[in-house]
C-alpha cells in the first residue's frame, strides 16, 4: 500500500503511484520495521532532481523491483527540501561511509532509525543486487550490521558535534579567507574549482563587503569577472533571466537545467550589490531579469514563490531551453537567425546533445552600440514568445520558508538599490519600473504569507502549499532567513509589525536552538529526535542555520538597540570563526556576517518626510557600509525604535549615524552624511 496520496510535498506526490508501498517520515513506519523485523529503506530527494527521476523511472516504477523492496524492507520517501534535518543527519552518514553525496539518496537503516548503509543513485541491476545483499546481511550477518551502524553514528555525531574551538572573527581571519579565495580562484573561467561547478553567491557577497571595507582590488576583480561569467554562459536563462543550479562543466556552458529559488535569490543580491557599488550595466541588467524571473516564474499569487523549476520537460532533461541554427531560422528569419547563432554561440555541432546548444551570451552586448542593443533584445522577445510554446518544465510550488526569506531580503535589496539608481531617460527604463514594481507584489505577498501562515502558536512551519501549511517544524535556518527577511521589510516600509516578528522569532531560536558554546543546533530542542541532532556550521547551496540566524541577530540589534541580541551574534560567530579560517568557500555567509560586525554595523536613521526621494536616504543607501541598516521616516514614527527621540534638526531632514551603538553627531547635508560613512 502506497501511502504517500496525501502528502503535501510535490516530491512525494511523484511517487504516489509507484508500485512500491511508500511510507511518509513518521513514526509509524519504523514501528511497522520493527514488527516485521526488517530494515527501513529511506529515499531521500526533491521534485526538481534529475538524477531522483531517473532511478525512480529505472526502479521505483518497476514491478520487480517493487516487489523486491517491498518483501524485504520498510520503504520510507523523504522530501529533502521539506525535512532538511532528516536530510542534513543522512546526508552526513552517507558523506562518511562513501566520501560523497547527493541526491538520491539511499539509506538503509535499522528498525531503530540507526544507518548502516549508505549510498546515492544506484542503476538498476545495481540496485537489485544491493537489496539482496543488503536482505541477506541483515538476516545472516545481523551483529555485522549493527555494529556497523553504531559506527556510523558515533561518526556522524562527532561530525555535528558543538562545543569545538572558539575565537573571534577579527579583520585578519577575514583578510585570510579573501586570500584563501582568491588563490583558489579560476583565472580563466571565474568562479571557484572544476567541474561540476557552482555559482558561489555567498563567497561573492562576502568579497563585495571585504571589497568595501578594505579597498581591495583583487575581491572586486574575483566579484566581477565571476559574476560576468556565469551571466554570459548557459547558466544563466538568456532569455527568461534567472540562473540554474549549476554548470555541469568548468566554464559556465552547459548546466543542470533546473532553477532553484534560493540560488537566484542569493545570486540577486550579488548582482544588486555589486550593480550599486559599480554601476556596472550588465549587473543591473542581471539583477533586474533576475528579479523579474523570480516574480514571474516562481511567485505564487497571494502565496510565497515556489521552490524550483524542474530540470526536465517530459523527461529530458533541458528539451525546452536548447535550439539548433535551423530552429533559430525558423522562428527569426534568414537575417535575424544568423544574428542569433553568432550571438547566442549555436552552431551546428552544438553545445548540449544531439547537435542542440545552450544559449549563451557570446558577444558583449550591454556596452554596444544602442542599436545593436535593441536588435539584441528584439530578437530575445521574440525567441522567447517561441520558446514559451513549448511543453514547460514543471515546477514544485512548495513554499519553504527559509528560501522565501531569502527571496524576500534579495528583492527588498533591489527595491531600494533601483530607486536609487533609476535613471528615467535609459532605453529599459520602463521595463525596470515593470519589473520594480511586480517584484515588490511578489515581496510583499510572500512576506505576509509567512507571516499568516507558517508562522503558528509563535512557531515557524518549514513549508506550505496552496496556502495550507504542513506539519515539519521549521528549522534553524528558517528562523534566520525568515526573521532576517522581516527585518528587511521592516527597513523597506516603515512598519513595526515586521520587527515584532523579527524579535519573536529570534525569542524563539535563543530558547529553543541555542547550544552551550553559543552555537546553535539545525533542530529545536523539543523537535522530533533522530538519531543524532544536528548543527552543521558550514555554508553549502544555502546559508547555515548558524550564519543566517546570527545575521537576522546582527541586523535586529541594529534595528532595536537591544545589545543581548548582538551578544549573541558575537558568541555564535565565534564558534564558526576557526572554520572560516581553514574553508573559506564553505563560510562564505558566516563571513559576509563577520564584515558586517567589524563594520559596525552602521545604524542610520533619516529623518524626513519623503523617505523615499529625500537625497539624504539616497546618499545613506549609496554610501552604506557592509551590513548597514537604514531607515527613514518622520521623528517618533511608531514601531521605529532608530527614529525614536531623533528630531529634525531646524525643521531640516536628519541623519543620524551610529556604529556598534556609539553615534555620531546628527546632520543635515549629504556631504556631512558622507563624510560619516566613509
Amino acid at each position: 500500500m502506497n501511502r504517500l496520496a496525501d502528502a503535501t510535498s510535490p516530491y512525494l506526490l511523484q511517487h504516489a503511484d509507484n508500485p512500491v508501498d511508500w511510507w511518509p517520515w513518521c513514526d509509524e513506519a519504523f514501528a511497522e520495521a520493527k514488527r516485521r523485523d526488517v530494515p527501513v529503506l529511506i529515499s531521500v530527494g526533491y521534485a526538481a532532481c534529475h538524477w531522483c527521476h531517473v532511478m525512480a523511472h529505472e526502479s521505483f516504477e518497476n514491478e520487480g523491483v517493487a516487489q523486491l523492496m517491498n518483501d524485504d524492507f520498510v520503504c520510507v520517501k523523504v522530501d529533502r527540501e521539506e525535512r532538511p534535518d532528516v536530510d542534513a543527519v543522512y546526508m552526513t552518514a552517507t558523506q562518511a561511509m562513501t566520501g560523497q553525496g547527493g541526491w538520491p539518496m539511499t539509506v538503509f537503516a535499522t528498525p531503530d532509525g540507526t544507518p548502516f548503509f549508505c549510498g546515492t543513485y544506484f542503476p538498476r541491476a545495481n540496485f537489485i543486487r544491493l537489496l539482496g545483499s543488503v536482505a541477506t546481511a541483515w538476516r545472516d550477518q545481523r551483529e555485522a550490521v549493527l555494529r556497523q551502524g553504531a559506527a556510523v553514528v558515533e561518526a556522524i555525531g562527532g561530525a555535528q558535534a558543538v562545543g569545538g574551538l572558539t575565537a573571534p572573527l577579527t579583520a585578519e581571519l577575514l583578510d585570510a579567507a579573501a586570500d584563501q579565495l582568491a588563490s583558489e580562484y579560476d583565472e580563466t573561467n571565474g568562479g571557484f574549482g572544476g567541474a561540476p561547478k557552482f555559482p558561489p553567491h555567498m563567497n561573492l557577497l562576502f568579497l563585495l563587503r571585504h571589497h568595501q571595507r578594505t579597498g581591495s582590488p583583487r575581491s572586486l576583480e574575483i566579484v566581477r569577472h565571476t559574476c560576468e561569467a556565469m551571466a554570459r554562459g548557459g547558466l544563466h536563462d538568456q532569455l527568461a533571466g534567472g540562473f540554474a543550479r549549476y554548470s555541469v562543466d568548468g566554464h559556465w556552458t552547459v548546466p543542470h537545467f533546473e532553477k532553484m529559488l534560493y540560488d537566484n535569490a542569493l545570486l540577486l543580491r550579488v548582482y544588486t550589490q555589486l550593480w550599486r557599488l559599480t554601476g556596472d550595466r550588465l549587473a543591473r541588467r542581471v539583477a533586474r531579469d533576475t528579479a523579474r524571473f523570480l516574480a514571474d516564474e516562481l511567485h505564487r499569487a497571494g502565496e510565497g514563490f515556489a521552490s524550483a523549476l524542474d530540470a526536465d520537460t517530459e523527461g529530458v532533461e533541458g528539451r525546452t531551453y536548447v535550439w539548433t541554427p535551423a530552429q533559430l531560422v525558423e522562428v527569426l528569419g534568414e537575417e535575424d537567425g544568423r544574428f542569433a547563432a553568432d550571438l547566442f554561440g549555436v552552431t551546428e555541432e552544438g553545445t548540449f546533445e544531439h547537435g542542440t546548444s545552450v544559449l549563451r551570451l557570446a558577444r558583449d552586448v550591454d556596452d554596444a552600440d544602442p542599436a545593436v542593443r535593441r536588435r539584441w533584445q528584439e530578437v530575445v522577445g521574440r525567441l522567447l514568445a517561441a520558446r514559451d510554446t513549448r511543453a514547460q518544465p514543471a515546477r514544485d510550488d512548495k513554499v519553504v520558508a527559509a528560501w522565501n526569506g531569502l527571496a524576500i531580503t534579495a528583492i527588498a535589496e533591489f527595491q531600494q538599490v533601483a530607486a536609487l539608481l533609476a535613471t528615467p531617460d535609459d532605453e529599459d527604463a520602463n521595463l525596470m519600473e515593470g519589473v520594480t514594481i511586480v517584484a515588490d507584489g511578489a515581496m510583499r505577498d510572500a512576506a505576509e504569507h509567512l507571516a499568516a501562515v507558517h508562522v503558528v502558536d509563535g512557531r515557524l512551519r518549514r513549508v506550505s502549499r496552496d496556502k495550507v501549511v504542513g506539519e515539519p517544524a521549521g528549522v534553524l535556518e528558517d528562523y534566520g532567513c525568515v526573521a532576517e527577511a522581516f527585518c528587511a521589510m521592516h527597513q523597506l516600509t516603515g512598519e513595526g509589525r515586521w520587527l515584532v516578528l523579527a524579535g519573536q522569532l529570534l525569542d524563539v531560536a535563543l530558547a529553543r536552538f541555542a547550544a552551550p558554546d553559543g552555537g546553535f543546533y539545525d533542530t529545536a530542542d523539543d523537535a522530533e529526535r533522530l538519531v543524532t541532532r544536528p548543527a552543521d556550521p558550514t555554508d553549502n547551496a544555502t546559508p547555515a542555520g548558524r550564519s543566517a540566524i546570527v545575521a537576522a541577530l546582527v541586523a535586529y540589534a541594529a534595528l532595536t538597540g537591544e545589545t543581548r541580541y548582538r551578544e549573541a551574534a558575537d558568541k555564535a560567530l565565534s564558534t564558526v570563526a576557526p572554520i572560516v579560517a581553514r574553508h573559506a568557500r564553505f563560510t562564505g555567509y558566516a563571513a559576509t556576517v563577520g564584515e558586517a560586525l567589524l563594520s559596525g554595523p552602521y545604524e542610520i536613521a533619516v529623518v524626513t518626510d519623503d523617505p523615499v526621494g529625500d537625497p539624504l536616504v539616497a546618499a545613506a543607501l549609496r554610501h552604506a557600509p557592509p551590513g548597514a541598516v537604514v531607515v527613514a521616516g518622520s521623528a517618533d514614527q511608531p514601531g521605529v525604535p532608530l527614529l525614536a527621540d531623533r528630531p529634525a534638526l531646524g525643521g531640516r531632514p536628519t541623519a543620524y549615524v551610529c556604529r556598534g551603538f556609539v553615534c555620531d553627531r546628527p546632520v543635515t547635508t549629504v556631504e556631512d552624511l558622507v563624510a560619516q560613512l566613509s
